[in-house]
């Protein structure tokens, strides 16, 4: 769902920025009262985890479209949601500076689509609700299931009316909401049972995870150190090999985008603030979708990716493996290095 800046008007892409960076701070400070050092190395692996699970793309039968986890949910149940909306916001952040994956002038939009709807409306509205304190497996999937398909179709319903009241594109809301809608419903729903299935492991394996997410369990004595290790080693195994195997198919957004307007991709606007980001994003984009950059490279998209059917399946190539692995080491250091200095700013003020 990751949103382009051939979509997004500089007023509307700026109102969203201060508004992302509103939430970021907000969730900083949040944070910084129940932070603790073992939450920080959780915090980098999964954001390394998250970044390599949404390179795998699968086909949605019957659409010719195909969707990608958002795992901003994932994230707020085992983080928390200001641990996870920031979590999140790196992710994006690098995935669009160095990537090409969502606009610059977007990004704002990108941060409040898949990050604020599931953490801090989704997840303490519905999530927590369903699940309760002490949920079983079945309260687990029912809670997953309906979180995540709420928190994908507000990100959708955001998209769409951030493009209307942008205005630089000739999409009718009508039809981009119809299209939208249903095709993140069905992606709710796998990143509902994908959710439900990581949760409902951890909470057998490694219950301590869980307790920690919760507020009331500051200070408890846990070690985090063999659920660091495995989600680790799936975030190395998903972004080097299983980003192969992704579909080659165009994602909701981009088969949403196609539907409505006609074209696969929609021309570029023209405006110097657009012109600007569009080459900063060139230059800072050293591995563009995923790959090693082209000797010309294609310009931007109108949407996330930009795939087509008839590209070869599985795609092996070493440059989706370099930038699975690479990118999560950045997410990973970057996450991280915001979890220490929360921690360290937390530590000199309580002096």
């Amino acid at each position: 769902m990751h949103m382009a800046d051939a979509l997004i008007s500089p007023a509307v892409g700026g109102t969203m920025w201060v508004a992302a960076a509103g939430l970021t701070v907000y969730s900083a400070r949040k944070l910084k009262e129940e932070m603790d050092d073992r939450k920080t190395p959780l915090m980098g692996v999964l954001g390394a985890l998250v970044f390599a699970a949404q390179m795998i793309n699968f086909t949605i039968p019957g659409t010719g479209s195909s969707g990608h986890l958002g795992g901003a949910m994932l994230l707020a149940v085992l983080l928390g949601p200001y641990a996870a909306f920031i979590t999140m916001a790196s992710i994006l952040t690098i995935q669009s500076l160095f990537f090409a994956d969502g606009g610059l002038l977007a990004l704002g939009c990108n941060m409040i689509n898949m990050g604020f709807f599931p953490c801090f409306i989704a997840f303490p509205l519905i999530y927590k609700r369903v699940a309760g304190r002490g949920p079983d497996r079945k309260r687990i999937l029912a809670a997953s299931m309906a979180a995540s398909v709420m928190g994908l179709l507000l990100g959708a319903v955001g998209v769409v009316t951030e493009t209307f009241f942008s205005g630089i594109s000739e999409l009718s809301f009508k039809t981009f909401i119809l299209l939208m809608l249903p095709i993140h419903l069905v992606i709710g729903v796998v990143e509902g049972f994908v959710t439900a299935s990581v949760v409902g492991f951890v909470c057998r394996s490694h219950p301590e995870v869980l307790q920690m997410a919760d507020e009331s369990s500051k200070g408890n004595s846990i070690s985090l150190k063999p659920v660091i290790i495995t989600l680790a080693v799936i975030a190395a195994l998903t972004g080097g090999f299983l980003s192969w195997f992704a579909s080659t198919s165009p994602d909701g957004l981009e088969w949403s985008v196609a539907r409505s307007s006609g074209n696969k991709e929609l021309p570029a606007p023209a405006g110097k603030l657009h012109a600007f980001f569009s080459g900063l994003q060139e230059k800072t984009a050293f591995l563009p979708d995923y790959s090693f950059r082209k000797e010309k490279p294609e310009a931007p998209a109108a949407n996330e990716a930009k795939k087509g059917n008839d590209e070869p399946w599985p795609g092996v190539s070493a440059g989706t493996s370099v930038s699975g692995l690479l990118g999560g080491v950045m997410s990973l250091v970057l996450v991280g290095l915001i979890g220490i200095g929360i921690r360290t700013f937390q530590k000199r003020k309580s002096k």
